[in-house]
């Protein structure tokens, strides 16, 4: 079966570009790989290309000098320091037009994915004694950890939990160990921690060690999903505007 090609798209078909920041962690690589098959398979005229701010292949520099009419599709999750810094930085240094997306953010899509992995690992949204930890990178940007917090009341939204809180793994404000405290305080019997993350990698790993010494469950990150893939689409339509031309 021959996919429609949109009219408009026919004469100068863009690509999307789904920028990760790249890892040691092999996991992590291999989530945007198969998010951007997800992508493919989606919309199969796109082009669609990974890349990575660093320490994984191929670099976006590398791919952005090999790719026209291209949008940088942030493949992050907080509107911090990487995607405000770090992707505008390499766009100037390219020296042609390049369209930006914005993140991927605290989306009800992927909400859903999160409250996927929760059910997965047996949470009931009934259960009266538990408490959740979303557990996100930090920032020293205010605004990205104020709106990565609204995620704990998100998930939590139609259920009975004893309570949900957002907890930060990594920056000036990491504060795991005192999350779980508090929320033992309200009342919570149990304790899962949901890790918002796209991918495993070290900081899911440390905070895997931590939920195993403390014997709190964990789920899998958000992960290869079609709905992340979704996610990514919505946010290239939103500055191309690609879903009004098909």
């Amino acid at each position: 079966m021959t996919a429609h090609i949109p009219g408009s798209l026919r004469s100068c078909p863009p690509s999307l570009v789904l920028t990760a920041h790249g890892s040691v962690d092999p996991r992590s690589a291999a989530v945007t790989h198969a998010v951007a098959g997800r992508i493919r398979r989606l919309r199969p005229w796109l082009d669609v290309r990974a890349a990575f701010l660093e320490k994984t292949e191929p670099a976006l520099p590398d791919v952005l000098a090999q790719t026209r009419h291209a949008t940088v599709v942030p493949f992050l999750l907080a509107d911090a320091y990487h995607a405000r810094v770090d992707i505008p930085a390499v766009i100037d240094a390219v020296g042609r037009p390049v369209r930006t997306a914005g993140v991927l953010g605290e989306d009800p899509a992927l909400l859903t994915v999160a409250r996927l992995r929760l059910a997965e690992a047996g949470v009931s949204p009934y259960d009266d004694r538990l408490g959740v930890i979303a557990v996100a990178v930090g920032s020293s940007r205010a605004a990205a950890n104020a709106r990565t917090s609204t995620v704990a009341s998100a998930l939590a939204d139609g259920t009975r939990w004893a309570g949900s809180r957002v907890a930060f793994a990594t920056g000036p404000h990491a504060n795991l160990a005192d999350t779980a405290a508090a929320l033992r305080r309200s009342g919570a019997r149990r304790l899962v921690i949901v890790p918002w993350f796209l991918a495993h990698g070290r900081i899911t790993d440390r905070v895997a060690d931590y939920s195993a010494h403390e014997g709190i469950s964990m789920t899998g990150p958000l992960g290869s999903h079609n709905l992340v893939a979704a996610t990514v689409l919505d946010r290239f339509d939103e500055v191309t505007g690609t879903r009004a031309a098909a």
